[in-house]
Parts: C-alpha cells; sequence; structure tokens
C-alpha cells in the first residue's frame, strides 16, 4: 500500500490540469517517507536513529531533540531543530482504509479559525498541505503570529504529520535539509491494535535525554 497514490478530493482539485503537479506526484511516489517494511536498513548504518514508532536518518545541518509532554512526562515528539527552522514529528495509528490526513486538516482549519487566524490549504509535494499563520505571544510576552506549514503522509495503517516552522515554513524548499529529513523517515505501525489517532510510541534511545518544553 503505497499511500500517496489514494486519490485525495482536495489534491485532486487543487492540481487539475496541472501536468508540473502531476509530475511531483509521480516523483513523491517513489521517495519517502517509509513503511518500515518498503526500505531495509544496514545494521551497521550509523546514520538512523531507532525511536520505537519512528526512524529517523541524521544530516548535517539540524539536531535532534525528543521533547516530552509536560503532563505525562512521556516522549511527545520528535522535532528536528535547525538554525533558521524546525520540523516537528508525530505519528499516529489510523484505519486500514486512510482518509484521516482529511479528518486532521478540518479539525486544524478549525482550531486556527477559533484562534482568529489564518489557514490555507494548498498542494504540496506530498499532496493538500496547511499554511497557518496564528495568534501567538513573543518571547518578550508580546502579540505576535506564528507561521507554520503542517504536511501528512498516510501509510498503512498509520499517518504522520509534520509541521514545519521558521523558514522552511516561510520559505518552503523540496531541497531543504529539513525537507529531505522529512523524505527520510521511517515510520513502524507495529501490529497491534491501537485506536484511530493513538500516537505511536516514540522510545528514547539509552543515550539519550528527553527535552522538556
Amino acid at each position: 500500500m503505497r499511500r500517496k497514490s489514494k486519490a485525495d478530493p482536495d489534491r485532486e482539485e487543487a492540481s487539475a490540469g496541472s501536468e508540473t503537479a502531476e509530475a511531483d506526484r509521480l516523483e513523491a511516489a517513489s521517495e519517502g517517507p517509509w513503511d518500515v517494511d518498503e526500505i531495509s536498513i544496514a545494521s551497521d548504518d550509523g546514520s538512523y536513529v531507532d525511536l520505537g514508532g519512528l526512524i529517523v536518518k541524521g544530516r548535517e545541518g539540524f539536531e535532534v531533540q525528543i521533547p516530552s509532554d509536560p503532563k505525562s512526562g512521556q516522549p511527545a515528539a520528535v522535532v528536528f531543530v535547525s538554525p533558521e527552522a524546525a520540523l516537528e514529528l508525530r505519528a499516529f495509528a489510523a484505519k486500514r482504509s486512510g482518509g484521516l490526513w482529511e479528518d486532521v486538516r478540518s479539525d486544524i482549519a478549525g482550531e486556527a479559525a477559533r484562534l482568529k487566524g489564518e489557514c490555507e490549504v494548498v498542494d504540496g509535494r506530498h499532496g493538500p498541505e496547511l499554511r497557518l499563520q496564528v495568534p501567538a505571544k513573543s518571547a518578550e510576552g508580546g502579540e505576535a503570529v506564528q507561521p507554520s506549514r503542517i504536511v501528512g503522509v498516510e501509510g498503512p495503517r498509520w499517518f504522520l504529520r509534520g509541521t514545519f516552522y521558521g523558514k522552511a515554513a516561510m520559505q518552503p524548499d523540496d531541497d531543504g535539509v529539513l525537507e529531505s529529513a522529512f523524505r527520510d523517515v521511517v515510520v513502524r505501525r507495529g501490529e497491534g491494535p491501537m485506536a484511530p489517532r493513538e500516537a505511536l510510541p516514540i522510545v528514547i534511545p539509552e543515550n539519550a535525554t528527553p527535552k522538556e518544553q
């Protein structure tokens, strides 16, 4: 099952009549993010870090952080941080039939409206993605706007959400270090029963320390 071959109404509308968009889709279908059964990682390949539900590949230009949930104290996400941008990764269980990303987009758009922010759906490399501008607080406590770009990819019974911040949100670059790192991500859903939207577990390696948010 390749998630990028799944028809999506928003995506079809956004790319109707566009040969460039069609070419982009064909290219994206041959690249990651990957399901764990779609790719082989050599046992001696030290560039990959096994984090349980996610396996990520290190690249020059960013560091990997594992923030923990302030309430549970458990690892909550995987974050790539570069000098100018950041990418937050979260993976969830999904139905075999797919369709979760469409529901999540609707939820995020509704939350942005509640916060009196802006949310736009655009056609990106991996299909429909969200560009958001929502009210936030600056480091000094003043009023500010937080731009972000959210990309969703559906795989065999899983959904991966990538949220880009900083330059990667405002000036997307398919060849950027964080965009490239996103395509290297491997998702391990596991065979056990999980409810849709249940977070895939993040397991911290022995030589790493969770970072509180």
